[in-house]
């Protein structure tokens, strides 16, 4: 009673607070940033927060909340419609949301997979404030109770969503895994220092590949390029389906999925260092383990969609947790929102639940409004931004080019974001040509970091109460909460192996010729071999045995695959190849031609910048490749150059320098 009597009152108040015209006006403001950030790819939360921070200082505290939190809440909803249209991540919260989303855009029914998210996203978003009203004065406990075993086992529940989303091969999907954890291991090593995989010759490696780089390539760089070749609308019907009504429909016919992925969302975002990067493949594995009829998923089954979408906003109302009552970032973007709430005075943690308790009520209830504000705006637009899809996608494609070689520049802001970008975009095209899980790679991808260094930390505290006595240890790392998880995860293990196969359904894949098949798995094999010699190298007990576990694993998984494909007929699965098929096979343009003319643009902004480089590329590419008059390709350069010009003084940044601006000082934006 007492925790109510403390609580009500400052509810009151917040909510007082909240409704003031000029925090509502701020609000709106801050939703708007939010939805025009969201739309880009590869620009989430950090950026805008980034973008925000300078006007925050001296700021009424309230408003100055309030145009933050419209910021954070909205972005998870608004970065749907670039998953959906253009199969590209809006942001790491958004990656599940691609593979029914934008399958249900090509099939003409954009507007419906849009509402559905918006809907579901708006209910999240909702459902996450109000647990976190409640959540905010009993949560201490339960978040002390989260251990490094704990967090190792939660990010082992992460990876085992492997299993499901591995496709019709596991081997396949485990392998894909282990090569995203090897890739995430390239680099500097947390825990003593040590550099792995070339980063000692690359100085570009030693902080190892960023996150948006390689989800841009393993995801957005094959689907423009798969979109490309085809050389005519994203959707085939050239229709938006059914519209946003039917979105609203199919979500409250799966309310009770809605529901516990919300859920799923709130635990995952309190848990500190998971956040969205993984949330939503978490979602996305139980919206599958749990349905009855499989075979659509991958293919545009709406809950591929809801799910996904219901966890990545409710996840921000759990990221809260820490970060409002411990001040630890439950994620890169709560990160930046700690400096902006210190930027008005105000110390996030304990001292802030204890003796501003209006002002972290009026944080949850400015993001449940924010949500309200921004899911019914989206669901507004959907139907006109839909309309997208049925434009030549030829038209599209360069712009998309642009803006996601812009994005990934602002990794680190040197050239060899460019070069990394095109590196792992040929990856992620190899990887979706012989269907091999690009989601368990990027899964691997994301979680090596955090896997590895909650392992390590574990082993080492873990190894000192052994020392001291063999039941001291077995509590440290066989708490109640690790024992759950563990059985959570084979038991998602199991059901993934049984039953992960559905996802792409019981029809057969287009096989070819043998040999390229097995030329890329001999590739990746010597890849993960020459990582575990690399790893070997290393004098560091602590920095060489999770690469060199995860290279063992991969290694025999690609054994045992390269086994399969010598004793195998040709019309095996294992020799899947999309450019046997009708819809790559026959594509009118070829997949290294159309690869060519992104190529084109990175390596044209090394030699004069990326403003020069893109007028020069566009014309270039509006002429030659779309055939479009010399009046269109004026206007569509003009419009190019403008909205990049405009997105770097808005957000302050820089554009890729060539080798001409080592020796010619030219003014912005041709810097």
């Amino acid at each position: 009673m007492e925790i109510f009597a403390t609580a009500l009152p400052a509810l009151g108040e917040a909510l007082v607070l909240i409704f003031q015209p000029q925090q509502i006006m701020y609000l709106v403001l801050g939703v708007l940033l939010g939805l025009s950030v969201g739309v880009f790819p590869g620009l989430g939360g950090i950026a805008g927060l980034s973008l925000v921070l300078p006007f925050i200082f001296g700021m009424d505290p309230v408003s100055g909340l309030a145009l933050m939190v419209g910021l954070i809440a909205v972005v998870p909803t608004s970065d749907t419609f670039a998953s959906v249209l253009l199969g590209i991540p809006g942001s790491t919260a958004s990656q599940a949301t691609v593979l029914d989303g934008f399958p249900l855009s090509k099939k003409g029914e954009a507007a419906r997979a849009l509402s559905a998210a918006f809907i579901s996203s708006l209910f999240g978003g909702l459902l996450g404030a109000i647990v976190l009203t409640f959540f905010l004065l009993i949560a201490r406990p339960l978040i002390l109770a989260f251990g490094l075993p704990e967090m190792l086992m939660i990010t082992v529940l992460g990876l085992s969503m492997v299993a499901i989303l591995a496709g019709r091969i596991p081997l396949k999907g485990v392998a894909a895994a282990g090569l995203g954890l090897l890739f995430g291991t390239i680099g500097e090593s947390d825990a003593s220092g040590s550099l792995r995989m070339a980063s000692y010759d690359i100085p570009y490696l030693v902080d190892g590949l960023k996150l948006v780089i390689v989800g841009l390539g393993i995801f957005a760089v094959p689907e423009i390029v798969a979109l490309l070749r085809q050389d005519r609308a994203i959707s085939k019907s050239g229709g938006l389906g059914s519209g946003w009504l039917k979105g609203i429909a199919d979500w409250f016919a799966n309310l009770w999925l809605s529901i516990r992925s919300a859920i799923i969302g709130v635990i995952v975002g309190v848990i500190p260092g998971l956040g969205g990067s993984v949330v939503d493949w978490i979602t996305y594995g139980f919206t599958v383990q749990s349905a009855k009829d499989k075979s659509q998923f991958g293919k545009g089954d709406i809950r591929g969609v809801i799910g996904p979408e219901s966890s990545n906003n409710a996840k921000e109302g759990g990221g809260l947790v820490p970060t409002l009552i411990f001040g630890i970032p439950g994620s890169g973007s709560m990160a930046v929102f700690l400096g902006g709430i210190a930027l008005l005075g105000y110390d996030p943690g304990p001292h802030m639940v204890r003796h501003n308790l209006d002002i972290t009520y009026t944080i949850v209830w400015s993001l449940a409004l924010a949500n309200v504000i921004g899911a019914g705006l989206c669901i507004l637009l959907s139907g006109q931004i839909a309309r997208l899809t049925t434009i030549r996608f030829t038209l599209v494609a360069p712009f998309l080019f642009t803006i996601i070689a812009f994005a990934a520049f602002q990794s680190s802001q040197t050239l060899a974001d460019l070069a990394a970008l095109l590196a792992i975009g040929v990856i992620g095209i190899m990887l979706r040509r012989f269907e091999w899980s690009r989601p368990a790679f990027l899964i691997g991808f994301v979680l090596s970091s955090q896997a590895e260094s909650f392992a390590n930390q574990a082993v080492q505290i873990a190894t000192v109460r052994f020392k001291r006595d063999f039941w001291n240890g077995m509590e440290y790392i066989g708490s109640p909460i690790v024992i759950a998880i563990l059985l959570l995860t084979i038991l998602s293990v199991y059901i993934g192996i049984k039953q992960g196969k559905q996802i792409l359904g019981n029809s057969t894949p287009p096989v070819g010729d043998k040999r390229a098949p097995f030329l890329f798995l001999l590739a990746v094999t010597g890849y993960t071999a020459v990582a575990i010699w690399d790893s070997a190298q290393i004098s560091v007990l602590r920095d060489k045995i999770f690469p060199i576990t995860v290279g063992l694993v991969t290694l025999v998984s690609c054994g045992v695959l390269i086994m399969r494909m010598m004793t195998a007929p040709a019309s095996d699965p294992v020799f899947a190849d999309l450019e046997a098929g009708d819809e790559d096979g026959a594509a009118p343009h070829g997949l290294w031609g159309t690869l060519a003319w992104f190529g084109f643009l990175l390596g044209l902004a090394s030699l004069v910048g990326f403003i020069i480089a893109l007028t020069i590329f566009f014309i270039a590419f509006l002429r030659m490749r779309a055939g479009v008059s010399w009046m269109q390709t004026g206007i569509l350069t003009t419009a190019a150059v403008g909205l990049m010009c405009f997105l770097g003084g808005v957000l302050g940044r820089d554009f890729p320098p060539g080798l001409l601006q080592e020796y010619v000082d030219l003014p912005w934006p041709l810097t």
